[in-house]
């Protein structure tokens, strides 16, 4: 049964075009105001172009698709040439980006742009399909067993609305850990602080975004692979309800991974979730999602309801982390909201975690290996880095009996969770527990031993928690300026939180 749509919310139709559910949604973005990104000392430092900056400098012809094209390839190869190197793509082609931009520009000068999107750059992560380019998995072999045919379907979306996409970004091999780090391709580095970790597995995404060289991407999430690494990059990266964007053409998709887009701020990342939503009728694992609602955020209505919002606050989760600077910050923003906007805090308990946490690695690694063993025969599996490989050998000890123990203890931990929601609207919580740094070997091909590993636990212990109950919930970034380290609060939401607001449960 479908929910009527909150006072302030308006649906986006999943039948409709992509780009009309971009202009509906660009319609309940608050006015735009260009003297705020082209003020005559706008170049004075950096900052990250929005999506409507983009916008607006392309129909007043203040730049083009084209000029920006060269930019970013400009930027691509000094990347490549860095020290130490940063390898934001896996796959790139600079004549096909010259040609997506020259087309977008053609449409500019015409007065026909597709929406607006049209122009934006982004990059793909390397397990979602993008024509031409191979998709990996960030492995060595992945693509000469999995040939690319056609756009995974979000991936097509995008490019109905106009979308540059520039190519594969970088990711955890296979998305299995946390860190970003990957020998086969080199390993991502964090562009506020270059001797830190991304985290993954969404971790080329992240950076590319964080370094303002596309002002969104799109990653995978089945447990934290585009929140922890949006976390520890300073941006936003939203989980969505699952079910609700489409995984066909996606390397690995089982219960809990869904495809969201990451962005520097959210109003980008609602005009991306626009676009990509849309549940597949072929789906045969997932019932389908309520219908997909946004805030109007220009409404009168809106402009009072941060107020009235009640946010769950679990104690321990602001404890159970490795730097007191993590839990200082979170506590920072929830006293923001509080004292600034009127949100009600609310103590919750949040039980059997350590029990979740089994229940989740039994479930993601029984789908994965399930999924991922039949391109692995052939001997394909020993050109795994030993990191995935142990995961794998993991994975392949679970039993039928142990999955089926798991979904049982999934149904009772949903229960406790809309228990919790009678009381709260969201819940809160660090996004992850600890800020990684590269070790010695984090550009090595025994990059995968860090102390990284040691801290598994505060790095994935809440974003597990929201990924399993198949919820929507996004990270909302604050910057730590003594150790320019960029961490972030986890909303997971009942209500979409931003400025805040959609609905899909």
């Amino acid at each position: 049964m479908h929910l009527e749509p909150e006072i302030g919310a308006v649906i986006l139709e999943e039948s409709g075009k992509p780009e009309d559910r971009v202009e509906t949604a660009l319609k309940c973005l608050p006015h735009y105001d260009p003297a705020g990104s082209w003020s005559v000392d706008s170049t004075a430092s950096f900052r990250y172009w929005k999506i409507r900056d983009y916008a607006y400098a392309y129909r007043s012809k203040l730049a083009t698709p084209s000029i920006v094209a060269e930019q970013f390839i400009s930027a691509m190869e000094g990347f490549a040439n860095k020290k130490p190197p940063t390898p934001l793509l896996i796959s790139f082609d600079a004549e096909d980006v010259r040609k997506q931009a020259a087309a977008s520009t053609q449409r500019f000068e015409q007065g026909n742009p597709l929406s607006t999107l049209d122009g934006i750059f982004m990059a793909i992560k390397d397990d979602i399909d993008c024509y031409h380019h191979p998709s990996k998995g960030a492995t060595t072999w992945m693509h000469e067993v999995r040939p690319v045919e056609k756009d995974a379907v979000c991936v097509s979306r995008l490019r109905s609305c106009g979308v540059i996409l520039v190519g594969k970004a970088n990711m955890h091999e296979l998305g299995l850990g946390t860190t970003g780090n990957n020998p086969n391709h080199g390993t991502t580095r964090n562009p506020h602080a270059p001797e830190r970790y991304t985290g993954g597995s969404s971790s080329g995404p992240a950076a590319i975004v964080a370094s303002g060289l596309c002002p969104a991407a799109l990653g995978t999430d089945g447990g934290g692979s585009v929140r922890i690494p949006s976390s520890l990059c300073g941006v936003v990266g939203l989980k969505t309800t699952y079910g609700r964007t489409d995984m066909r053409g996606s390397i690995y998709a089982g219960t809990v991974e869904i495809i969201g887009p990451i962005a520097s701020t959210v109003e980008d990342v609602m005009l991306v979730y626009a676009a990509i939503l849309g549940s597949s009728p072929a789906d045969s694992i997932c019932l389908k999602p309520s219908l997909p609602y946004v805030p109007d955020l220009s409404s009168h209505e809106c402009s009072h309801v941060l107020g009235l919002l009640r946010l769950g606050k679990y104690t321990q989760w602001f404890n159970d982390v490795f730097s007191t600077e993590i839990s200082a910050t979170c506590e920072n923003v929830l006293n923001r909201l509080s004292e600034t906007h009127g949100c009600k805090m609310v103590e919750i308990v949040v039980p059997e975690l350590q029990e979740m946490r089994m229940a989740h690695v039994v479930s993601i690694g029984s789908e994965s290996t399930s999924s991922l063993t039949p391109d692995c025969e052939d001997g394909k599996g020993v050109k795994l880095t030993l990191d995935t490989r142990t995961n794998l050998a993991l994975f392949r000890s679970f039993t039928a009996s142990d999955y089926i123990a798991a979904q049982r203890l999934r149904r009772r931990l949903m229960y406790y969770h809309m228990e919790i929601f009678k009381k709260v609207d969201v819940i809160v919580t660090p996004t992850t527990g600890d800020a990684l740094y590269l070790n010695n070997y984090g550009t090595t091909l025994l990059g995968y031993v860090t102390e990284e590993e040691a801290n598994f636990e505060a790095v994935l212990s809440e974003p597990v928690f929201q990924s399993y109950r198949s919820h929507r919930a996004f990270n909302l970034p604050d910057r730590i300026e003594v150790t320019e380290v960029s961490l972030s609060l986890q909303i997971l939401l009942c209500v979409f939180l931003s400025q805040m607001i959609t609905r899909d449960d």
